[in-house]
C-alpha cells in the first residue's frame, strides 16, 4: 500500500494548485510570458521575456513571491538563466538557477509553463497569415507545422494519420489570426487557466487537472487504489480542442492508464502510453503534472 500518497498531502487530505498564464507582445521580436502559481500555502509571479519558435530563447525572467510566508520578496538566482534555450535541459537549468525549497519548486514549475506559453504564440510574417482563415482548418494546420519547428510529429494530430484525416472528415478549428502574427503591443494574445487537486479519500487517492484556454480545454481525472497501488478509473473530457475531428483520436488513449502499476516507472511509460506521434501531447503533459505531485513508491 502507497502510505504517503503524496508530499503535498503532509496533514491533510486536499491539496490544490493554480495556475494563470498569458502572453503580451511586448518587443518587436519577443514576447512577455506572465505566470501565476499558487497552491494552498505559498504563491509566486514569473516573467519572462521569450522569442518565438525556432529559438525558444529566454532572454530575462523574474520571479517574485506574492503569498504565504516570503511574500513580497523576489527570488534571486534568475537573472542567470537569461539566453538559455527553452528545449531539452531546460527544467534541469531551472531547477540549478532556482535554489532549493517549496518556492524554489514552484518557480521551476512556472518556468515549465510558460515554455509551454511560448509554443501557442508565433511571429509568422501578416502577408502569410493572410486569408488563412478562408482556408479552414486545412490552411491553419499546414500553418501551424511550418510556423512551429517542433510540432511535425510530435503528437497524433501533425502527423501523416492525423494529416490524413483532414480529407476524410469535416475538421473545425478555434484558431485566431492573432496567435500567428499578433499587432504591436497586444496584450493577453494567449491566456491559459489550469487547476490541479489531489483529494485522499480512505485508500483512494483522485487526481484532477483542468486546462482551458482559447484553443484547448481539458478536464482529467484518476483514481489511484492506493492498496493495489494501481490506476483503478481514468476519465477526460475535452470540451476544446485546437483541430476537432483529428485531437478527439488519441483521447481515447486514456483508457490504457486503468490497471497501470503506480510506481517509479510509472511516468517513463506514459511517454509510450499518452504521448508519442499516436498520442496526445496535452493528455500527456496534464498527467505527467499530476504525477509529479505524488510519492510514487
Amino acid at each position: 500500500m502507497i502510505a504517503s500518497p503524496s508530499p503535498y498531502l503532509a496533514g491533510r487530505d486536499r491539496y490544490e494548485r493554480r495556475m494563470d498564464g498569458w502572453t503580451d507582445n511586448t518587443h518587436d521580436d519577443a514576447f512577455t510570458h506572465t505566470v501565476r502559481l499558487a497552491d494552498d500555502d505559498r504563491a509566486i509571479e514569473m516573467r519572462a521575456v521569450c522569442t518565438a519558435s525556432p529559438t525558444y530563447e529566454l532572454r530575462e525572467a523574474s520571479a517574485r513571491v506574492v503569498a504565504g510566508t516570503q511574500a513580497g520578496t523576489d527570488v534571486p538566482g534568475l537573472a542567470r538563466i537569461g539566453g538559455a534555450r527553452m528545449v531539452g535541459g531546460f527544467t534541469r537549468r531551472l531547477a540549478e538557477v532556482a535554489g532549493e525549497g517549496p518556492v524554489a519548486a514552484l518557480v521551476v514549475d512556472a518556468g515549465v509553463e510558460i515554455a509551454r506559453l511560448a509554443r501557442q504564440v508565433g511571429r509568422v510574417p501578416a502577408a502569410r497569415v493572410a486569408g488563412v482563415m478562408a482556408g479552414g482548418a486545412r490552411a491553419f494546420w499546414a500553418l501551424d507545422r511550418e510556423a512551429w519547428v517542433d510540432l511535425p510529429d510530435s503528437c497524433f494530430t501533425y502527423s501523416a494519420a492525423g494529416e490524413g484525416l483532414l480529407a476524410e472528415r469535416a475538421v473545425t478549428s478555434p484558431m485566431s489570426t492573432a496567435f500567428y502574427s499578433p499587432g504591436p503591443g497586444a496584450r493577453r494574445i494567449f491566456v491559459r487557466r489550469k487547476l490541479a487537486r489531489l483529494v485522499r479519500t480512505g485508500p483512494r487517492l483522485d487526481l484532477f487537472h483542468a486546462m482551458h484556454d482559447e484553443v484547448h480545454g481539458f478536464d482529467v481525472h484518476y483514481e489511484i487504489d492506493l492498496e493495489r497501488e494501481v490506476i483503478a478509473a481514468a476519465h477526460s473530457v475535452t470540451s476544446r480542442l485546437p483541430y476537432r475531428g483529428i485531437c478527439d483520436e488519441p483521447q481515447r488513449r486514456i483508457d490504457a492508464m486503468v490497471g497501470q502499476v503506480v510506481d517509479a516507472g510509472l511516468r517513463k511509460r506514459i511517454q509510450t502510453v499518452l504521448g508519442g506521434e499516436a498520442g496526445c501531447a496535452q493528455l500527456y503533459d496534464l498527467t505527467a503534472d499530476l504525477l509529479k505531485l505524488c510519492t510514487l513508491p
